[in-house]
C-alpha cells in the first residue's frame, strides 16, 4: 500500500512538472517572439544614445576645415589710367576651431538629466509592455485549455445522446416508451450537435489567437486541471503596498512627472547667461599678390545673456510650469487608479477561488445524480426521458462551469500579478 501511494505520489509531480513546463515555455515563447517586445527593445537602445549625446555637449567640439580656390584678376588699371598685367592666384585655407562651452545655465546639466529620465522611462515602458505580453499569453493559455475541454465535454455529451436515440427508438419499437419521449431524445441530440460546432469553431479561433500571442503552432492538448504555483500576495493590503513600489503605470506617471522639471529647468536655463572659450588656427596661402602666406591665431572668450526675445522665453517658462502641475495630476489620478486596479485584482482572485470550490461540488453531485438516473432509467425504472435529458444537461452545464471556474482562477493569479507591477517569469513555477 505503501509503495502504491509513493509510486502515485512520484508519478503526481513528475505529470506536474511536465505541465508547469508547457505554461513556462508558452509564456518564455511569447516573451521571446512577440514583435512588439522587439520593436520595444530597439527603442531602449535609441534612449541609451540619447544619453551619449547629451554627454557629448559637456565636450568640447572640434572643427577642421579648408578650401582652395582659382582666381584671376584682368583689365586692370591703375589711377593714372595705365593698364596693368593680368594675374591668377589659388589661394588656399586651412583652419581649427575649438570651442569648449563653459557656462549655460545648467541646461546641458538637466538636458543629461532628462535623457537619463527617458533612458528610464523607456526600460520601465519595456517592463510594461513584457507583463502585458506574458498575462496576455497566460490568457491565451488558459483560453485554449478551456476550449479544449469544453469540446470534449461537448463531444462526449453529443455520443451520449446519440446512443440514447438509438436506445430509444429501440425502446419505442417494444412499447416501452412513447412518441414524444423520442421526439425529446432527437431535440436534445440537435441541441447538443449544434453546441459542439459552435465549441469546435472556439477552439480552432483561440489556437489561432494562440499562435498569434505565443508565436508557436499549440500542441494537440492543453492541460487545464494545473496551476503553476504563482507567487502572488497573501493580503490586499500587501499587494497595494507592491503596486505603491512596483507598478509600471505608476512609474511612469512618477517618472513623467520629473521629465517636466527637468524640461522647466531647461527653459529657464535660456533666460541666464552663458559663457563659452574658443581657440582658432587658420592658415592661408597665395593670399593676395603681396601675401604669399599668413597664420593667424585667436584665442576668444564670449559672453551672452539674453535680455529681452519678444517675451518668448517667459512664455516658454510659464508654459513648462503648466505642464509640470498637468503631470503631477496626473500622477495623483494614475495613483487612485492603481489602488483601484490593485483592489478589483485582488477581489477577482479572491472569488475566483470560493467560485472554483463551489463549481467543484456542484460537479460531483451533478456527476452522481447522473449516474444514478441513467442507471434507474436504463433498468426500467419510474425515470423518464425528460428526467435523464435535464440531469445530462445539468452534467454539462456544471462540467463546463468547473473548467471555466478554473480558467478564470488561474487568468485571476496572473492578473494580479500583472496589477501589481509582479508578473515575471521567475515568479511562476
Amino acid at each position: 500500500m505503501i509503495k502504491k501511494i509513493f509510486l502515485l505520489s512520484i508519478f503526481v509531480l513528475f505529470t506536474n512538472k511536465i505541465y508547469a513546463q508547457d505554461i513556462i515555455k508558452a509564456l518564455s515563447d511569447a516573451y521571446k517572439n512577440n514583435p512588439k517586445l522587439n520593436a520595444e527593445r530597439a527603442k531602449l537602445d535609441s534612449s541609451k544614445q540619447d544619453v551619449n549625446i547629451s554627454k557629448g555637449n559637456f565636450l568640447p567640439s572640434i572643427t577642421l576645415s579648408g578650401d582652395i580656390a582659382t582666381q584671376e584678376d584682368t583689365n586692370r588699371i591703375n589711377k593714372s589710367g595705365k593698364s596693368l598685367a593680368d594675374t591668377s592666384s589659388t589661394p588656399e585655407s586651412q583652419s581649427l576651431l575649438i570651442e569648449q562651452k563653459i557656462f549655460d545655465g545648467f541646461t546641458n546639466y538637466n538636458d543629461l538629466k532628462k535623457s537619463k529620465l527617458k533612458l528610464e522611462y523607456s526600460k520601465i515602458e519595456l517592463n510594461k509592455l513584457e507583463q502585458e505580453v506574458i498575462l496576455n499569453a497566460a490568457i491565451a493559455y488558459y483560453g485554449l485549455a478551456y476550449n479544449f475541454k469544453n469540446f470534449e465535454f461537448n463531444e462526449s455529451n453529443t455520443e451520449l445522446l446519440e446512443r440514447q436515440v438509438e436506445t430509444d427508438r429501440s425502446r419505442l419499437d417494444r412499447g416501452e416508451i412513447s412518441l414524444t419521449d423520442l421526439a425529446q431524445s432527437e431535440s436534445s441530440l440537435a441541441g447538443a450537435q449544434a453546441k459542439m460546432i459552435t465549441a469546435k469553431n472556439e477552439l480552432v479561433s483561440s489556437k489561432k489567437n494562440f499562435q498569434k500571442i505565443v508565436g508557436t503552432i499549440p500542441t494537440e492538448k492543453v492541460n487545464l486541471d494545473f496551476f503553476p504555483y504563482v507567487r502572488t500576495p497573501n493580503t490586499l493590503q500587501l499587494a497595494i503596498s507592491i503596486a505603491k513600489d512596483s507598478n509600471p503605470n505608476l512609474k511612469l506617471a512618477e517618472i513623467d512627472l520629473e521629465i517636466a522639471k527637468k524640461e522647466l529647468s531647461i527653459t529657464k536655463g535660456d533666460l541666464a547667461p552663458s559663457a563659452k572659450l574658443s581657440y582658432s588656427l587658420k592658415k592661408n596661402q597665395d593670399l593676395s599678390t603681396t601675401v604669399d602666406e599668413r597664420e593667424q591665431e585667436e584665442v576668444k572668450a564670449t559672453v551672452t545673456w539674453p535680455i529681452f526675445d519678444g517675451g518668448k522665453n517667459i512664455s516658454s517658462v510659464r508654459k513648462s510650469k503648466f505642464k509640470v502641475k498637468q503631470k503631477q495630476l496626473i500622477l495623483e489620478d494614475v495613483q487612485n487608479q492603481i489602488q483601484i486596479e490593485t483592489a478589483n485584482a485582488w477581489t477577482t482572485y479572491e472569488s475566483s477561488k470560493g467560485v472554483l470550490e463551489a463549481t467543484s461540488a456542484q460537479l460531483k453531485a451533478a456527476e452522481i445524480a447522473n449516474e444514478g438516473i441513467t442507471l434507474e432509467y436504463d433498468t426500467g425504472n419510474q425515470r423518464t426521458t425528460l428526467e435523464v435529458i435535464q440531469s445530462r444537461a445539468l452534467l454539462l452545464e456544471a462540467r463546463t462551469g468547473y473548467a471555466k471556474a478554473q480558467k478564470d482562477f488561474a487568468i485571476a493569479q496572473f492578473n494580479l500579478l500583472a496589477s501589481i507591477g509582479n508578473l515575471y517569469l521567475k515568479n511562476i513555477k
